[in-house]
């Protein structure tokens, strides 16, 4: 079978770490503190045993306990988006911090990651694409996962064909999604949306239910946002990839998303994620406009720890992923290293391009 990307970064992970290379990275790289991304805070949701392609959006609640933990125990303060922010444009480094950021606003935001934030008394930053809200945004790599799921046989337009997949293994499932999700990825946003309506009609999935059953309530978001450590942060509306929308429309995207919020909640929306937020998703011209539409900061899915030159890019800024393909407390010393974002990002530290 071949190796999936993530086993590859993980045997690149524990090589790392057994080897204690990374213990040579940190006193360059350590920087000044780390914002870390999550989606979903649940227990793994296989739909069949063995085909969980969307695993690295999740994040188990025992892990997310366990991560707390270890960062208390290793003096890291939890501090706002808004305080890592201010630290990173003064480059302050009299102590280390760590800030928490969880993408798109899933029910289980709300459910089970409130709760153990709370419990540590950390601050957690929630970006919202409102579509997702209001409970009727496409969710299409749910969609394609549930579809691929629930047959043993598949049949998706890519590149131009009608192409039927044989999914009755996960091994077959698994190959089916990689090669779907990722054509679909690199489509027209327009384009990419139609096909996933159209395979959705075809086999039965409502995408408007899938939407529902994940998504939180504006009432709940409320009830979130009333707590003082809670941020909410915008998202677009409809979880788009900006960089391929012409200039205009992701600004709208942008805006709108902010305009919502903030009617929504009665106060002023700071900070911005981008949707993917891999170079292919948001790039310079994406980092330009958070800047121009006035956002005090925004935030990639780009890897990497805070350093004092993001004080100098304030709307590119990385994140460190915490997800269910890599549940293991000796990364987190990895990461706080900064030993796999250098040898990532080839030496790096800053990327706004």
């Amino acid at each position: 079978m071949a190796l999936q990307k993530s086993d590859i970064i993980r045997a690149g992970l524990e090589t790392l770490y057994h080897s204690r290379l990374y213990r040579m990275f940190e006193p360059s790289w350590r920087g000044l503190g780390a914002v870390f991304m999550l989606h979903h805070i649940r227990r793994r949701t296989e739909l069949v045993a063995g085909f969980h392609p969307n695993s690295c959006l999740e994040t188990s609640p025992e892990y997310l306990v366990k991560v707390l933990e270890r960062l208390q125990d290793r003096g890291i303060e939890f501090v706002s988006l808004a305080e890592a922010v201010e630290r990173t444009r003064l480059g302050e480094n009299a102590s280390r911090f760590a800030a928490f950021t969880i993408d798109d606003g899933y029910l289980d935001n709300y459910t089970n990651a409130w709760p153990i934030f709370r419990k540590f008394g950390c601050p957690f930053t929630v970006f919202v694409a409102t579509k997702i809200i209001d409970g009727t945004a496409e969710l299409w790599w749910l969609a394609l996962e549930k579809i691929i799921a629930a047959n043993d046989e598949v049949t998706a337009c890519v590149d131009g064909e009608q192409n039927t997949y044989k999914t009755s293994t996960s091994a077959q499932k698994q190959s089916a999604y990689q090669s779907i999700y990722w054509y679909w990825r690199g489509l027209p946003e327009r384009d990419q949306r139609r096909k996933a309506r159209n395979l959705c009609a075809c086999y039965g999935v409502s995408l408007e239910r899938l939407c529902r059953s994940q998504a939180m309530t504006w009432d709940q978001l409320r009830e979130l946002n009333a707590d003082p450590l809670v941020t909410i942060g915008a998202h677009t509306v409809n979880h788009v990839a900006l960089a391929k929308l012409e200039e205009g429309d992701a600004s709208r995207e942008m805006t709108a998303s902010r305009q919502r919020l903030e009617k929504e909640l009665d106060q002023p929306v700071d900070f911005f994620c981008y949707p993917y937020g891999d170079p292919g998703s948001a790039g310079a011209r994406e980092f330009d406009l958070a800047e121009t539409l006035n956002f005090k900061a925004a935030v990639t899915t780009r890897k990497g720890l805070l350093y004092d030159d993001h004080g100098e890019h304030l709307t590119a800024l990385p994140r460190v992923s915490l997800n269910g393909d890599y549940e293991d407390l000796k990364y987190i010393e990895l990461y706080l290293s900064g030993a796999p974002f250098a040898l990532w990002n080839k030496f790096r530290k800053v990327d706004a391009t």
